[in-house]
């Protein structure tokens, strides 16, 4: 059947990183033609959490689905909308009783499923189910459907990214990680057939601290007090990965860096 192109966009911060979807996607959707678009907007309401209107917002913005992490549950009133639309997944390692999604199978543009797991990591985060074991039991399932599987892997830590990816490679399409809000430049395609980036980075200002302003950021590691970060203003960017899958195997043919920034 081909090959299916997923643009996968970095974490939305804030109003800024809507605007910066608004102004650089289209531009993305015309020169690249992805068949298949997700973005992890975890972020975006505030620069902590999403609320449905926001959810809303950016779904009607040619983004296909959106994953998260751990600050998707600072907004409650997006409990109920979890609950209701597996658009917005939620990592699939908190407890079952959570609400919300943590992988779904999707149709693309090309006709072809697509299924997308969301996980959180656990070194210096909550101590949640192991990632790895849930992931294998959620891809087993998957496999039955569609060879072509994604995950989000919203964790700190680069050795649990890199050593998850590992251990998923020949076994998902792509492993894409999440939450540092800075890309990194190790994206490739693993021996089995996985492409794999330890972080993609954001969307957002591009005059900041991974998205917040510099000067509040700056004045909490002077002081070490509770400073509330503020999202910043200045600037735009847009930072993610182009992914091709090859439909008849599930494995990756390519994976390459996206940035725009004004």
């Amino acid at each position: 059947m081909g090959c299916i192109k997923v643009l996968f966009i970095g974490d939305i911060v804030g109003r800024v990183g809507r605007r910066a979807i608004k102004e650089f996607l289209p531009l993305l959707h015309k020169k690249h033609k992805p068949d298949f678009v997700i973005a992890n907007g975890e972020n975006a309401a505030g620069g902590f959490g999403i609320t449905p209107s926001v959810a809303s917002e950016l779904l009607k913005s040619d983004i296909d689905i959106l994953t998260s992490g751990n600050h998707v549950w600072n907004k409650k009133e997006i409990y109920p909308y979890l609950d209701n639309s597996p658009k917005l997944l939620r990592p699939a390692n908190y407890p079952e009783t959570v609400p919300g999604y943590g992988y779904h199978i999707y149709n693309t543009q090309a006709g072809i499923l697509i299924g997308v797991i969301n996980l959180e990591g656990r070194i210096f985060m909550r101590p949640l189910e192991c990632p790895f074991r849930t992931a294998e039991k959620i891809i087993q399932q998957m496999r039955a459907q569609t060879l072509c599987i994604l995950v989000d892997f919203h964790a700190e830590a680069t050795s649990e990214k890199q050593a998850l990816g590992w251990f998923l490679d020949g076994t998902v399409s792509a492993l894409i990680g999440t939450h540092t809000h800075v890309p990194t430049a190790d994206e490739k395609i693993l021996p089995e057939g996985t492409a794999y980036i330890t972080d993609v980075g954001m969307t957002g200002s591009s005059h900041s601290v991974i998205g917040f302003q510099n000067t509040v950021v700056i004045e909490k590691f002077l002081s070490q007090l509770p400073i509330t970060f503020k999202v910043a203003k200045k600037g735009l960017e847009l930072q993610g990965v182009i992914v091709e899958i090859d439909s008849n195997n599930g494995k990756a043919l390519s994976i390459r860096r996206v940035n725009m920034e004004k």
